[in-house]
């Protein structure tokens, strides 16, 4: 959440900045609203309150009096105060000054290409035709066990996986990247400090029933809270991790043509860097994470693009974001461009809702800027762009050079 002082000192600049991320920018006047009322109704009630404290046993009626007051005045001033941390959590963090201003992703903002999509002399395949005929994935089954969009991989699949886990740990550790095995569970401070939400139509988290628990959408989630109220002395930062888990994601509404197979599913493998960093480092690290991303898909040789998200397609906690989308042949008729990475931005707005600060030398405290970024979605978009754009014409897969230490051969063939 962005600080309540700097709302109330700048309500216009904050409001500019909703506006331009197509949220309502009436959220702003109806915060400072509730807030300027609290802060009058608490100033009467730790009025009466002193007054209450001078009194003397002659004073009874007075007294009662007081009581009186005071549970009417009470009840309103909890009321207030839930009503200004609902408004205050819809205000979205301020759209970062380099970002481009646009309504939505149709104004995204594309910086560059490398590599040319890939050609063939032979019509391609999709992942799904490709993943069946050479047995790597088999969405019947894991649909029967646990419904649609749930899938098994398969023999060389299952080696792809796990090889591309240990070339992206391998690549970040050697960026002094420190690695983490996440739990796939978070309470629901942390999945909704991050802005993952349980409910509506941009649900993403299943919830565990009658426990304070959610399955998590990324570790994003369990890296913020990972330093939740604590206080990082200046001299550590910025502190960088590559947290290897599961993500499950409900995706509610967010199927189309474009989402076929392992573009969009239920649960995922992922690698994902994250970093806690003073404000002077962010944008640096920021910039460092796209780098990291760009070179681990150089290192795959599959042609993608650096999109920049415009203000309209931020979201509520980016300030900042850029995409890596791959070339995907079996996308759409063509083939088409598909997201694999995303890094985000989101300066000291996470920090605030999970009370994660730091110390200068000067022992004064402030919010830590917190940073996301995608290494590998590797049982899906991975995968997916490795099977679409390492086809042959006799249906094989080359398997890119460097994942064949791992996978243990340089082609999957069909067994015959």
């Amino acid at each position: 959440m962005l600080d309540i002082n700097f709302i109330r000192e700048n309500p216009d600049k904050v409001k500019d900045s909703t506006a331009k991320k197509q949220m309502d920018p009436g959220l702003v006047d109806q915060l400072l609203d509730a807030d300027k009322k609290y802060r009058e109704l608490l100033q009467q009630v730790e009025s009466i309150r002193a007054e209450r404290n001078t009194l003397t046993k002659d004073d009874r009626d007075r007294g009662k009096s007081i009581k009186q007051q005071l549970s009417q005045l009470q009840p309103q001033l909890k009321d207030l105060k839930q009503k200004i941390l609902e408004l205050h959590l819809q205000i979205p963090n301020l759209v970062h000054p380099e970002a481009p201003v646009g309504k939505n992703e149709s104004e995204n903002k594309i910086h560059r290409v490398v590599g040319e999509p890939t050609m063939f002399n032979f019509s391609p395949k999709d992942h799904l035709n490709l993943g069946k005929s050479l047995d790597l994935i088999d969405f019947e089954a894991g649909a029967k066990v646990a419904g649609s969009q749930f899938y098994y991989l398969k023999n060389e699949a299952v080696l792809l996986e796990f090889a591309l886990i240990q070339y992206a740990l391998d690549f970040l550790i050697k960026q002094e990247f420190i690695p983490v095995i996440t739990p796939d569970l978070a309470r629901s401070r942390y999945y909704l400090g991050t802005g993952y939400l349980p409910r509506g139509n941009e649900a993403q988290t299943y919830e565990i029933k009658d426990q304070d628990l959610g399955l998590i959408a990324t570790a994003e989630v369990t890296m913020a809270g990972y330093h939740a109220d604590e206080v990082i002395p200046e001299s550590e930062l910025p502190q960088k991790y590559v947290a290897v888990s599961h993500c499950f994601r409900q995706e509610a509404g967010a199927y189309g043509k474009f989402s076929k197979g392992l573009y969009r599913v239920h649960q995922f493998t992922k690698v994902e860097m994250f970093a806690f960093t003073t404000p002077e480092q962010s944008n640096d690290m920021h910039l460092n994470f796209l780098d990291m991303e760009e070179k681990l898909w150089q290192g795959l040789n599959i042609p993608y693009r650096v999109v920049e998200m415009c203000s309209g397609d931020l979201g509520g906690m980016a300030a900042r974001k850029f995409d890596l989308e791959a070339w995907m042949p079996g996308k759409g008729e063509h083939g088409e461009w598909g997201e694999v990475t995303s890094t985000s931005n989101c300066t000291d707005y996470q920090a605030r809702r999970l009370n994660i600060k730091y110390r200068q030398p000067d022992k004064s405290l402030y919010y830590v800027h917190m940073l996301n970024g995608t290494a590998i979605a590797v049982s899906t978009r991975g995968i997916l762009s490795i099977l679409e754009n390492y086809q042959q014409a006799d249906g094989s897969i080359v398997i890119p050079e460097v994942l064949q230490k791992w996978v243990g051969k340089d082609i999957i063939k069909q067994n015959k």
